[in-house]
């Protein structure tokens, strides 16, 4: 009995009705993974058509190259074939398909390997996030702990560090630090000064301008946007130093040594970023004043030495000594982020990215919480 030919669209598998009520799946052309493979649903669809199959082959007489992923197909064959009970043969298939095939059936596979994807209840998923959240409050303060014990020590003069490794740090969070800072600060002060002139040009009050842009500077904007800029540069930076050092294994050889980890490398970078955040913020005050000035020169037509009096007069030393203490509140806040996500980093190279990501995001996160804060404090005291 000749066999009945039965096409189908797909490029390179066809299919052939046996007398014995086979199924002759035919495989031909390139089966290559970037040329495109045929779905597994025709195959499907030619198993459960009647009359019933008792057998599946492969005819793979016009097959050309082919790569793993004919084996992929072949394998999603076979399941299907085995779960509707049909047997199957592989005895057309090439010789290094087979030893393949035969190789990955050498091993049963576990009734409990493949994962169930199944909806968990929202106790559950609460509590896990709940647990979650508790591990990291406590190794929060475990930290922070730590952190305190080490400033402790090395006011008694008993912390083990380098003191050229707290130079170091305090020049690349200070000094190194003035190219980004000058221009972003330089940048929010005209921003500030556009703001308040359109709104102001209304009244003929340009003169406010410099009130504007110099209460904003000093008193908010110049210790938030320098905190902003030192998360996403030194923070960062710790948390990849201090990462790759533990993917290296350097803080478990600092432990092996009897060396707190946490004086030695921790307490230099908490040090350097408080002594430079007020130093910063300070410079971002000048610069962003300068910033509005040159709007007010240039777009309002006001005198400069106008304008930097108005600004002076302006500004009073309590909104001075309040942004430099939120800025060193700040910078607390970024240094505690950065090294506690460096110290929490994966043992994996991708890791250390994330680590340094999350840095950041905990960083800003939290000084902008710490700023609503300080803000309802200081204007609940008056201040």
């Amino acid at each position: 009995m000749q066999a009945e030919a039965v096409t189908t669209t797909l490029t390179g598998l066809d299919f052939e009705r046996g007398p014995d009520a086979s199924l002759v799946i035919r495989l031909s052309g390139s089966w290559r993974m970037h040329h495109g493979l045929p779905s597994v649903g025709k195959v499907v669809h030619e198993i459960d058509k009647a009359p019933a199959v008792r057998r599946v082959t492969f005819d793979t007489s016009d097959l050309g190259e082919w790569d793993s992923g004919l084996l992929t197909f072949v394998a999603r064959t076979t399941d299907l074939a085995r779960a509707r009970k049909v047997p199957i043969d592989f005895s057309g298939l090439p010789d290094g398909l087979v030893r393949l095939i035969e190789l990955a059936e050498a091993v049963p596979e576990k009734k409990d390997a493949r994962v169930k994807l199944q909806s968990r209840p929202l106790v559950d998923r609460v509590g896990e996030a709940t647990i979650d959240y508790a591990q990291g409050t406590e190794a929060f303060l475990t930290f922070l702990g730590g952190i305190a014990i080490a400033f402790g020590r090395m006011f008694n003069g008993r912390a083990r560090y380098r003191r050229i490794d707290m130079l170091v740090e305090i020049q690349e969070c200070g000094a190194n630090a003035f190219g980004i800072v000058t221009l972003i600060s330089f940048l929010v002060g005209t921003i500030l000064a556009f703001m308040g002139a359109v709104q102001l040009q209304q009244f003929g009050a340009q003169i406010y301008v410099a009130d504007l842009v110099a209460i904003g500077m000093v008193r908010e904007m110049g210790a938030m946007m320098t905190a902003i800029i030192m998360a996403g540069r030194t923070g960062a930076a710790y948390a990849a130093q201090l990462g790759t050092m533990k993917v290296t294994q350097e803080i478990d050889a600092l432990t092996t040594m009897g060396i707190s980890p946490i004086e030695f490398l921790v307490l230099p970078r908490v040090v350097a970023l408080v002594l430079m955040m007020p130093l910063l913020c300070v410079y971002s005050d000048v610069l962003g004043v300068m910033g509005g000035a040159f709007v007010g020169v240039a777009m309002l037509k006001l005198a400069p030495t106008t304008f930097f009096r108005e600004a002076w007069n302006a500004t009073t030393l309590t909104n001075l000594f309040g942004g430099m203490f939120k800025a060193t509140v700040y910078g607390v806040i970024i240094a505690i982020s950065g090294c506690l996500r460096g110290f929490q980093c994966g043992r994996s190279s991708s890791s250390v990215g994330d680590a340094a990501t999350r840095a950041v995001v905990t960083g800003i996160v939290w000084g902008v919480v710490a700023c609503g804060i300080m803000a309802f404090l200081f204007n609940l005291l008056g201040i």
